[in-house]
């Protein structure tokens, strides 16, 4: 069979495929959900489940969460892949378990700017998904942002908390409930 014929100095685009299962092996490593060890008097839990569009828990998603650290300052501290159990890196990455459930050991993150409310970013890996999804996980309801959000979906980006130093953030990845996802561009408008 011929190949396709393409003009000499251009390039075709490599087609995306779908993310996984096979990355539930690939990508986990020892203390990655524990930004934090759990014995620091200032950690907090982050935890939910993933849904899928039918409301059925995603078994086989990674997520990764970057925050700042309690005072909001963008934490630059080294040793993600390799925790000592006394560093905090900003930087997490949990399995869900088969219930589609995750949790993270963290920060309570600090706000990054006066007027704007603490946040953890949020990416999302699973299966169907042809590019990873990026969202935010606040934990307060007064910030810039968050007023361009429509109000009937903004509750989809608070967290919830549900005990002393834990919070839940569900994500919903279609369907009715479905989590804000954010679209960054590759210019510097995203």
């Amino acid at each position: 069979m011929p190949e396709a014929s393409v003009p000499e100095g251009e390039y075709l685009q490599t087609p995306s495929q779908t993310v996984g299962p096979f990355f539930g092996y690939a990508l986990p490593y020892d203390g990655g959900p524990e930004v934090t060890p759990r014995v620091d008097p200032e950690s907090i839990r982050l935890h939910g489940t993933v849904y899928d569009g039918a409301g059925v828990p995603v078994p086989d998603a990674i997520l990764e969460i970057w925050g700042p650290d309690a005072s909001g300052a963008v934490i630059a501290e080294r040793g993600s892949l390799h925790r000592d159990g006394y560093t905090v890196t900003g930087f997490g990455r949990a399995a869900v378990d088969r219930a589609g459930h995750y949790t993270f050991t963290t920060v309570l993150p600090g706000a990054t700017a006066p007027g704007r409310a603490p946040y953890l970013l949020v990416t999302v890996f699973a299966r169907g998904l042809l590019h990873h999804l990026f969202t935010r996980a606040y934990f307060s309801p007064d910030d810039p942002f968050l007023a361009t959000v429509p109000e009937n979906r903004r509750g989809t980006l608070l967290v919830e908390q549900d005990g002393e130093r834990s919070y839940r953030f569900d994500i919903r990845l279609q369907g009715e409930g479905e989590t804000v996802f954010l679209d960054f561009m590759g210019d510097g408008r995203g």
